[in-house]
């Protein structure tokens, strides 16, 4: 497989040996059968013997998720898609839900943002978008077309960003999106790097799976063609030193390519891409059109890596493997602690820890080596975790099949509403989310949960009022006052009978982005008891939303509306 990080060490070699022990809610190498291969897609090889099946029951569980429609499936479409007994999935959702992975409605479940945390791990310890992201950007606005960022994922590419345009006919790819190599752009030119064995795979996968169809990103291919062709292709991308993609993916869609290399070793680090259409640019004069300014800005995108110093670790979260054993104690059976504790080995990776031991993942977990070590032997099966010969672990871009392309498309009020639907739930008042028109005058309902009662505040999504006249406008506008309190309170200001307390939302900068209220009829709460009893639900809603939108837009940009 290509390299894909300039800052970590190189994939192959063999894992620590230390020795294992029994790891709990585990039966080691038992029902890894086709429904559970690595992948989550066509079977692969038999697990290793040490292999822990809860875990990777779990991660065929988020790749069913992964790939349905909007993240959510019903738990008796994972039975069937997963050949899971029944029990077995509700113990996985059971403890995916524990973790704050999945949401659990009556008998569906659906991924939640909080999931992105496993991605940003991959992301951050890549370090490629947080060094690359602006100058991505920013040739975006000079072309004004889309401009993507990708890695190579064994015989296929994943965005890594996506800086797109926004027109009637736009780009649907996400970040995390797999597509195969072969009706891509950037795929010739990882494929330059390829091994005999990497070659082989290749041929094999198109063999098994001619039309694309285990590859959820991309429409299924209705004329294959020769496998001649990728090689030629490939030829040129070496000799070359960019590549095109000529409507490969779908009619009208185009798209060149060039490679951003690790100034300090020469190796592919990724491939930066411009991406259009044929009524904009027809292929035939892309390279002309694009080509100079695509390659100064990867000049300058390896200056940026040449420069780039050394990142500084973020401390790993403290108490895993205590939060974990707490969980296991109070649910008992319905936690399985064995996923929870694979999962987290993936939390130990980030900014500054892009390679490490299995001692310093036992260290940054909290968990046992031996648990440690086994987790790691599964996620190296799983393809999500890769050795080096130096004794290290880096994560793989497959990380981030885990949940990230549906939820990098996610938008505040949809973050917001599963919390706004609890906060009502709670108080039995209705509760909305808000932010400032662009004239700065008035407020936008961007989301509401509403009360069962015959008499409550009504308002729809998409509403405008005075942003002065309402509780959620002066949090808004930021008065001297609301920021020393903290909330907003209007008391029958914008209609007789309307009482409503509003506190900010911010994001992970600490700007406030939004609004979040409850209202009510004055005659059933004092303002002394909206303060006392409203306020401290106010704010842990708040919280819980803002814990969402600081993973959701580490690396992705949440739209406000």
């Amino acid at each position: 497989m290509p390299a894909h990080t300039p800052h970590a060490a190189a994939p192959g070699g063999a894992h620590d040996r230390a020795a294992a022990a029994p790891d709990t809610d585990t039966a080691p190498g038992a029902g890894t059968g086709s429904a559970l291969s690595a992948t989550g897609t066509a079977p692969e090889a038999v697990a290793p013997a040490e292999a822990v099946t809860p875990l990777l029951r779990g991660i065929a569980v988020l790749h069913r998720l992964t790939d349905a429609d909007g993240g959510t499936l019903s738990l008796s479409a994972l039975e069937k898609s997963t050949g899971l007994a029944r029990s077995t999935v509700d113990r996985l959702t059971s403890t995916l839900a524990r973790m704050g992975y999945v949401r659990l409605d009556g008998r569906d479940v659906t991924l939640t943002p909080r999931l992105m945390e496993l991605g940003n791990a991959y992301l951050a310890a890549l370090r490629l978008p947080a060094l690359l992201s602006a100058r991505a950007d920013a040739l975006a606005d000079e072309l004004d077309e889309s401009v993507s960022l990708a890695v190579g994922d064994r015989d296929g590419i994943r965005f890594i960003h996506q800086a797109t345009r926004r027109r009637a006919m736009s780009l649907s790819f996400r970040i995390g999106d797999l597509l195969p190599a072969e009706r891509t752009a950037p795929g010739p030119l990882f494929a330059t790097r390829w091994t005999d064995a990497d070659w082989t795979h290749w041929r094999e996968r198109r063999t098994a799976d001619p039309a694309d169809r285990t590859f959820p990103a991309v429409p299924p291919r209705e004329h294959p063609t020769p496998d001649e062709d990728f090689v030629h292709r490939t030829e040129r991308a070496a000799a070359d030193g960019h590549a095109l993609d000529d409507q490969l993916i779908e009619p009208g869609l185009v798209a060149l390519s060039v490679p951003v290399r690790d100034p300090g070793s020469g190796l592919l680090a990724c491939v930066a891409s411009v991406v259009s259409h044929t009524s904009r640019h027809p292929a035939a004069d892309l390279r002309a059109a694009l080509l100079p300014r695509l390659r100064t800005a990867v000049a300058a995108m390896e200056d940026d890596l040449r420069t780039a110093p050394p990142s500084h670790p973020e401390p790993p979260r403290a108490g895993l493997a205590t939060w974990t054993g707490a969980s296991k104690q109070e649910l008992g059976r319905e936690f399985v602690e064995s996923l929870a504790r694979g999962l987290t080995v993936l939390t130990a990776f980030g900014a500054g820890r892009s390679a490490l031991t299995l001692t310093q993942v036992a260290g940054a977990t909290g968990l046992a080596r031996a648990t440690a070590r086994r987790a790691l032997i599964t996620l190296r099966h799983a393809g999500l975790v890769s050795p080096a010969p130096d004794g290290t672990f880096t994560l793989t871009p497959r990380v981030l099949s885990l949940g990230f392309p549906p939820l990098s498309r996610t938008s505040l009020p949809e973050i917001a509403q599963p919390h706004l639907n609890a906060l009502a739930d709670r108080v039995h008042e209705s509760t909305s989310l808000a932010v400032l028109s662009d004239s700065g005058e008035e407020i936008q309902y961007t989301a509401r949960a509403s009360a069962p009662r015959v008499l409550s505040a009504r308002v729809t999504v998409g509403t405008r009022l005075p942003a002065h006249a309402t509780a959620l406008g002066r949090v808004l506008l930021s008065l001297p006052e609301v920021r020393a309190r903290g909330y907003a309170l209007v008391d029958e200001e914008l209609e007789a009978g309307l009482r409503a307390i509003a506190v900010p939302v911010r994001d992970r900068t600490g700007r406030v982005v939004a609004a979040l209220n409850v209202a009510l009829h004055a005659a059933r709460r004092t303002t002394g008891a909206c303060e006392t009893e409203i306020l401290p639900e106010l704010t842990r809603t708040a919280t819980a939303i803002e814990a969402d939108l600081r993973v959701a837009g580490h690396f992705v940009h949440v739209p406000p509306t």
